[in-house]
């Protein structure tokens, strides 16, 4: 039959309808047809086609393949549906590896995660070039590489793709080469693009879309180890410093405010600091929901954060207006994902006046962006604080997160070993 929805040069799908127990699937055969050269009554190509005769066979022996799968299937008692038949009948549209990579992104946007959709997007474009560089696979594969011209809606990784099956261990292995030796990546960067690519895999593996002996993940194979990142934050002098650093141009001051909320409320997560609404002050404490895990935070409003307030209160309009003005416009945006993007945008607007112009003026020599502040919090923290009462502050889930995340600021029993062997 002839889909509905045209191609963008005008003609229809031709695909394969496969209909088992009411239920419907449809397999794209990778032609379009003008209305006029299809017998809709007949399903045959009409003679006023160039290459009726050569479709007309491809549609003939795919109706076969499709009957045979069927009474195979039947015959063996396995679960027939038409979903089934239309995996045994033609899984290379969906275990085409950079096919479901466009889907993988596609869920991301849906879901309004902007966040993980832009550097995954950016991944897998570095790992399209590198596979579709490779001699093997170019070499190898030929036959089943695809390009999808007539796609109608193509994703970002459109164009030539291959299957599954070429990117196995062997492949893996080159690409961190790759990445480390002549992209210069760590090894955290290469364990994040090796996460993305697993990330492929196993919807496809879940979906029955791939046999999992395809996978090149797990056990006697690659296995993904993410190293320990270093996490420092700034002293309390430096601290100070920002505080009472005078800055000359509005942009730096706001930048600066947006950090020292962020460490004034026990370091609250950039993105939150940026959609803070006049409304989520109420007799002197902030309720808010964590962007990150929706859940509800309530914090009295410290002295220090009351004065930065202030700062931005003459300005504050209606209470649904933000605080800060990064957002403007966006108070009843429902779009996720543009949401996301905008707030991405402004967080890398604040880190390059922290890092470039900031930091300078306020005299602090150490590293200094958005999350330092989240950072910095714990590192004054130190195991000043009850562990428990961490956990509530940081809104973890489980202890052990809180244990793992603060083991990176404590350091004073390692200290007092030292000293009493050194003599501090």
């Amino acid at each position: 039959m002839l889909r509905d929805k045209a191609y963008v040069d005008g003609t229809f799908p031709l695909a394969l309808r496969i209909i088992k127990d009411r239920k419907i699937a449809y397999i794209h055969l990778g032609y379009g047809l003008a209305k006029k050269d299809w017998d809709e009554k007949a399903c045959r190509v009409r003679k006023s086609h160039p290459n009726s005769t050569r479709l007309n066979n491809f549609i003939a022996k795919k109706l076969a393949e499709a009957n045979e799968t069927a009474l195979e299937l039947d015959t063996q008692k396995e679960s027939s549906s038409s979903g089934v038949i239309k995996r045994k009948i033609k899984p290379a549209a969906d275990a085409m590896f950079f096919a479901r990579a466009d889907l993988f992104l596609e869920r991301l946007k849906e879901s309004g995660n902007y966040n993980r959709w832009r550097p995954e997007t950016s991944r897998l474009r570095t790992f399209k070039e590198f596979v579709l560089g490779t001699d093997a696979v170019r070499h190898e594969w030929p036959a089943k590489a695809k390009a999808f011209k007539h796609d109608p809606a193509p994703g970002v990784l459109a164009g030539p793709d291959v299957p599954f099956q070429p990117i196995d261990v062997g492949l893996l292995t080159r690409f961190k080469i790759y990445l480390k030796a002549q992209r210069g990546l760590s090894d955290r960067s290469i364990a994040n693009f090796l996460i993305t690519i697993q990330a492929i895999f196993a919807p496809a593996i879940n979906e029955d879309v791939l046999d999992k002996k395809y996978t090149p993940f797990g056990k006697d194979k690659i296995r993904i180890k993410l190293p320990e990142s270093l996490k420092v934050g700034l002293t309390k002098e430096d601290v100070e410093k920002l505080e009472t650093a005078e800055l000359s141009h509005p942009a730096y001051a706001e930048a600066r405010d947006v950090w020292l909320l962020s460490f004034y409320f026990a370091g609250m997560r950039a993105a939150d600091v940026l959609k803070l609404r006049w409304s989520d002050f109420r007799e002197g404490r902030l309720h808010y929901l964590m962007n990150k895990n929706g859940k509800a935070v309530s914090l009295k409003v410290p002295e220090k954060a009351q004065t930065v307030l202030d700062r931005y209160a003459p300005s504050k309009g209606r209470p649904d207006s933000f605080v800060f003005g990064y957002l403007k416009g966006m108070e009843h945006v429902e779009d996720k994902f543009l949401l996301k993007k905008r707030i991405a945008s402004a967080i890398g607007q604040c880190d390059k006046l922290l890092r470039l112009r900031i930091a300078p003026a306020a005299g602090v020599e150490g590293k200094l962006t958005l999350h330092i502040a989240r950072h910095t919090f714990a590192t004054l923290a130190g195991d000043k604080i009850p562990v428990q009462m961490l956990q509530k502050l940081y809104r973890h889930s489980d202890i052990k997160t809180t244990l793992g995340y603060q083991a990176n600021f404590i350091n004073k029993d390692a200290d007092d070993a030292l000293d009493a062997v050194l003599g501090g």
